[in-house]
Formats: structure tokens, sequence, C-alpha cells
């Protein structure tokens, strides 16, 4: 069985000379859902956007569902990897939720046809079926963070990769962001400080700090360990 991620040794450094990688080694299996957790500046946001490309590492390797992430491969992995990023209006730039949402179909080159297909289904995936003639930058948070998601599932990506998808929202935009995220058949890797729905959704934690990865385990041990979570800046539940 082919790993879903598979990032291996990964180390990274900015040009201004911050290490925010260091051998970083990480496998996920198709259809498991993991919490990357850890203090601000410990890495995670930096560990995603090797994930399709964004940045690439110094040394180690990175395959995503297979491939390598490399230039070669770049457009492969971006329709394989959906990544959202923590705020929704790095993703959202069409007049419309519609021409949001079509926007990588299209630029994979489908009819017509299937990209009002595939808008459809991407906004119906989200509970957003009536949203396609809004206009994005007058939704709520919740709302674009919802068609955020929309605009890469309607790539049919195999891998869903979250930045801090419940930060900014409500207590009833996060509970059905939640319940989204729950029933999307997908691998899932999410980076987030929000502990309680780590403990409700993800039954595998990552917790990462200085650029390593410290604990990789099962999230229920690990949110036992009380002592290990102080360490890394993390309140227990």
């Amino acid at each position: 069985m082919h790993h879903s991620i598979h990032v291996e040794n990964l180390s990274f450094t900015y040009p201004d000379g911050h290490a925010a990688l260091q051998d970083v080694s990480l496998h996920i299996e198709p259809c498991e859902k993991v919490a990357l957790v850890g203090p601000n500046g410990a890495g995670k946001s930096t560990l995603l956007l090797h994930l399709n490309g964004i940045l690439s590492g110094s040394s180690g390797s990175v395959r995503v569902c297979s491939l390598e992430v490399n230039k070669a491969n770049l457009g492969r992995v971006r329709a394989m990897v959906g990544l959202v990023f923590q705020s929704p209006d790095d993703q959202l730039f069409s007049p419309t939720v519609f021409d949001d949402v079509a926007f990588g179909p299209l630029y994979q080159g489908l009819p017509a046809g299937q990209v009002r297909q595939r808008v459809d289904e991407a906004l119906a995936a989200v509970g957003m079926g009536d949203y396609a003639g809004r206009v994005s930058h007058h939704l709520s948070v919740g709302e674009k963070k919802r068609i955020a998601i929309a605009t890469v599932l309607s790539m049919q990506p195999e891998v869903l990769v979250l930045d801090e998808p419940t930060s900014g929202l409500d207590p009833r935009a996060r509970r059905s962001l939640i319940r989204l995220l729950r029933d999307l058949p997908l691998t899932m890797l999410v980076s987030t400080h929000d502990l309680r729905m780590v403990g409700e959704l993800f039954p595998r934690m990552v917790i990462m700090d200085e650029g390593r990865v410290v604990a990789d385990g099962s999230t229920e041990q690990l949110m036992r360990d009380t002592a290990l979570l102080e360490a890394h800046g993390l309140e227990g539940l």
C-alpha cells in the first residue's frame, strides 16, 4: 500500500537562515485523518507548503500519492493535494463563488459541462449549493472557509491539507466545519491549535516544535500526557 503522504528526513532553512524544518519524517496512509499541532513557529505551515511544492526542502524528500514533489510533477501533485490556507481571502479572488470553485477545473482544461458538474458537486459537499452566484467577499468567515474548501474539492484531490481551519470561526460555524471535515472521505492533514477539535476528529496526532516532530501517535494517548503537552506549549483538554 502506498502512503498518501511520505515525508522523509525533510529539512528547510529560510533565506534569512531560520531553520524551519529539521529532519522531519511523516508517513500518512490513504484516508487517514491526522492533526498537526504545536506552538507558533514550530514549522507546521512550512511543512504543509512542501506538500504541494510551494516550498521545496534543502534536503530530504516529499512524495504524495507515490509522486515525488518536484518541478516536473507539480501540476499533477497540485491536483492531488488540496491545500486550504488559514485565511480564505488568500484563496478566493474571483467575482463570484462559482468562478472561484470553477477556477481549478477550468485551469485543468475540463469542458464547460464537466466544470459545472464539478462546481455543483464541490459546493454540495460543503453544504453551500445555493451560493454559486454570490460574491465571495460578502460572505461570513465560516462561509468563506467552506467555499475555500470547495475550491480544492472541485479538483477532486486525494489529500486535503488545511491550515488552522477553525481559526476565526464562531461556535456554530466551527461546529458545522467539524461535521463537514468528518464526512469528507479523504486523507487529511490538518494543522491546528484547536485541541478540542483534534480530540473529536483525529485519531492520530503529530506534535511539532522548533522544526522537529517531537511526538507522533494516538491522539487519545498523547492528550493524556500532560507533561508532554505542557512542554510544547499545548494546553490539555
